[in-house]
Order: structure tokens, then C-alpha cells, then sequence
């Protein structure tokens, strides 16, 4: 259980901050960068829940997501360095990554077929399901970058569940336009 008596530590004024190691880093370490742009993500799936409760399910899976994405997070910000934790870490596990491919399945499965490229339009579940899908593939640029830098490790298990949650996200947002019916076509040359 996690307990914040107060919210503000005064560490940061400086431009530094701690990972949940204790150790202290810029905040704009390329590690604070992966796991701010994880938070960005879970931000833009709520503000996307606000349209899809009318989808019990879809929500439901929405809603896990967000919690997943906080133990992302936390698996991002205890990185090991060499010795290993005196606790043990928070870590994203396989099992996770395996239930959204199987949910991404399923959805992707009752949609109508993709004739063009998708513009991030149509319904209002849709519009915002595009805007975290988008930021969720900037969590996975970032995540990736980090785990090429020398002395960083970053899980497999933790790319593999952004990229699937990416693919997740864009399904539900045809999910949400009439289950692909719906959707805005990219019409190329057609604005010249």
C-alpha cells in the first residue's frame, strides 16, 4: 500500500528526482522520460473513459489497462543496476502482455476489414482512443530508446506490452466507430 501524507518534497525545484530506488536523476533522464510518457498514456485513457462506458466490457479492459500501466511505471522506475533490489520490484510479467493479445484478438476479430488508413476521427471513444494510442506509441519510442542506452535494462515483457497496448487502443477506437463501419478514411491526394 502506497501512503502520501504530503504531495510536494521540494526535490524536484532543482530539475532532480528520485527513482523508486532512491536514486537521484535529471528529470529529463531518458528513464523519467519513458515512465512520465507511461503516466501520458494512462492520463489519455481516462479521459477516454469518460466515452466508453457504454461498453461494459470494452471499459472493463480499459480500466485494467490503466491499472497495468501503473505497475509499468513502477517496474520503469526500480531499474536494477547491477546488484539486485533489497525488495522485490514491481515487474510486468508475460501473462499480462498474453491477456492483451488475446483481448485484441477477440475485438479485432467482430470488425469490419481495413480498407485504408484510419484517420484519428469519428465517435468521441474513438477520437480519444486515437489520442492515447498515439501517446502510447511515443511511451514505446522512449522505453525502446532507453533500453539501447548502456548500463539501462528494460524488460522485454515491458516493450512487447506497450506495443500490443498500441494495437489494443487502435482497435478500440474502431471498436467505437460502429465496429469499423464507422470509421474516417484517410483519402490520399484527396485535399490537393
Amino acid at each position: 500500500m502506497v501512503t502520501l501524507n504530503r504531495i510536494y518534497t521540494r526535490t524536484g525545484d532543482g530539475g532532480r528526482t528520485r527513482l523508486s530506488t532512491g536514486e537521484e536523476v535529471d528529470k529529463y533522464n531518458p528513464r523519467v522520460e519513458a515512465y512520465g510518457a507511461v503516466d501520458e498514456t494512462n492520463a489519455c485513457i481516462g479521459l477516454a473513459r469518460l466515452h466508453t462506458k457504454e461498453d461494459a466490457v470494452l471499459d472493463a479492459i480499459l480500466e485494467r489497462v490503466q491499472n497495468d500501466l501503473f505497475d509499468l511505471g513502477a517496474d520503469l522506475a526500480a531499474p536494477e543496476r547491477g546488484a539486485p533490489l533489497p525488495w522485490e520490484a514491481l515487474r510486468i510479467l508475460q501473462g499480462q502482455v498474453d491477456r492483451l493479445e488475446q483481448e485484441l484478438d477477440s475485438l479485432n476479430d467482430q470488425l469490419d476489414d481495413l480498407t485504408s488508413f484510419v484517420l484519428p476521427a469519428g465517435s468521441p471513444a474513438s477520437a480519444a482512443l486515437h489520442l492515447a494510442r498515439t501517446v502510447c506509441r511515443r511511451a514505446e519510442r522512449t522505453t525502446v530508446y532507453l533500453a539501447q542506452i548502456e548500463g539501462e535494462t528494460v524488460s522485454d515483457a515491458v516493450v512487447r506490452y506497450l506495443n500490443r497496448l498500441s494495437d489494443l487502443l487502435f482497435v478500440a477506437s474502431r471498436w467505437f466507430n460502429d465496429k469499423g463501419k464507422a470509421d474516417v478514411l484517410w483519402k490520399p491526394g484527396a485535399t490537393r
